[in-house]
């Protein structure tokens, strides 16, 4: 069961805020306006609404590297969303993913080694910079001693942390799993990188319709940052302490493709459909809504639609929130859990922004000009990263 939910995005400081931007078809793109970025091919991302420091306070911000704290701002919110519950320490596990983790503390603190010696480092570097910080820092907080896991999948990331406690509850290992995922890597290097590659929107005159997910005009997605997280409960536990239940995590799929770095293939992402209905007891036909990956690159658009019309059919209808968020990499498969999850819970599916063109190879029922309303009972979202990380989720309602 489904009985949490924690977010910071570039749409809001928590869930109610970022979606109800989400319904709005608000976007949290925009210019990055630091000196850093002026001599950059790319300067637009996705930023956070709210400064983590504002919500953590400074002191205790400035001992974490910044996506361990969004991973924490998350987290409490989730919990608190849940109603706190009370598990032995021993039933309760972590599982927060990341793309690069503490990327920003390696790169601020190798400048002050350059500029300033060994002395002047700070003696959080390590633990600020190691990818398994924000399931670690959130584990300590919250007392969890049933395992803290750090599923690192690129944009997978924030997907298959849910689908690991997905496993750990039908184990029997844990009764109860803060799950998902945290990224804040806007840094000129990845920037840098992603151009060099030619993954990004250019769009800098116009960020807020620079995402344009299986738009004809789409051009490369737009980097972004947040964190997002999810409660997961077994069933019979939550039940007893008369928890109120968002949504049913019914089944998962997870498959790689063996087959590029940075490309991805149908055939692995068919699979990890098909897989995910499997675990969830459903067929293709049960399936009314899709959270697409959808990042807004020519390839990887077209490669997913293909892949779902494969594996689903063309009936359910899609939307791709990245058209307003950007892609926020580890965390953009756990955001889009979120989506899936308040689509089933309210009845309404956003709409994706800046499509105004439909690519005429994409045969799906894309949502777009405004949210459509109506009763869902199953819903499915797609992650997929760098390396071939291929992974699905579906979600039921309530019972």
């Amino acid at each position: 069961m489904v009985t949490g939910l924690g977010a910071t995005t570039p749409l809001g400081g928590d869930v109610a805020s970022t979606w109800a931007a989400l319904l709005a078809g608000r976007s949290g793109i925009g210019p990055i306006e630091e000196e850093w970025a002026a001599d950059l091919p790319v300067r637009i991302a996705g930023r956070l609404q709210v400064e983590p420091a504002e919500v953590l306070g400074r002191v205790k911000a400035r001992r974490l590297d910044r996506c361990q704290q969004i991973a924490l701002i998350a987290a409490h919110e989730a919990w608190a969303d849940a109603g706190t519950p009370e598990t032995e320490p021993e039933r309760l596990a972590v599982v927060i993913g990341t793309g690069v983790g503490g990327v920003l503390s390696t790169l601020a603190q190798n400048d002050v080694l350059e500029a300033s010696g060994a002395r002047k480092v700070s003696p959080y570097t390590v633990p600020m910079l190691m990818p398994n910080g924000p399931a670690a820092v959130v584990s300590i907080e919250f007392g969890a001693r049933g395992g803290a896991h750090t599923p690192v999948s690129a944009c997978a990331s924030g997907a298959e942390a849910i689908a690991m406690g997905l496993d750990l509850i039908r184990l029997g290992r844990a009764d109860v799993v803060i799950a998902g995922g945290a990224e804040a890597c806007v840094h000129p290097l990845t920037l840098a990188g992603f151009a060099q590659a030619r993954a990004l929107s250019t769009r800098n005159d116009a960020p807020q319709e620079a995402s344009r997910p299986f738009d004809t005009a789409r051009d490369g997605f737009v980097l972004g940052e947040g964190a997002a997280l999810v409660v997961l409960e077994r069933a019979d536990f939550a039940a007893a302490r008369g928890a109120r239940v968002h949504a049913t995590l019914a089944g998962a799929g997870i498959t790689s493709d063996a087959h590029h770095i940075t490309g991805g293939h149908t055939d692995g992402q068919v699979r990890a459909l098909r897989m995910a209905l499997v675990s969830a007891g459903l067929d293709a036909l049960d399936v009314e809504h899709v959270h697409a990956h959808a990042t807004s690159t020519p390839a990887g658009d077209l490669t997913e639609a293909c892949s779902i019309a494969e594996a689903i059919g063309t009936h359910p209808a899609v939307t791709a929130t990245k058209s307003m968020t950007g892609h926020l990499c580890g965390a953009a498969g756990s955001l889009g859990a979120i989506s899936a999850i308040l689509a089933i819970r309210d009845g309404v599916i956003p709409a994706t922004r800046n499509l105004d063109d439909l690519d005429p190879e994409v045969k799906l029922d894309i949502v777009t000009g405004r949210p459509r309303r109506g009763r869902l009972t199953t819903a499915l979202t797609n992650s997929f990263g760098f390396g071939g990380h291929n992974a699905s989720l579906v979600f039921t309602s309530a019972p």
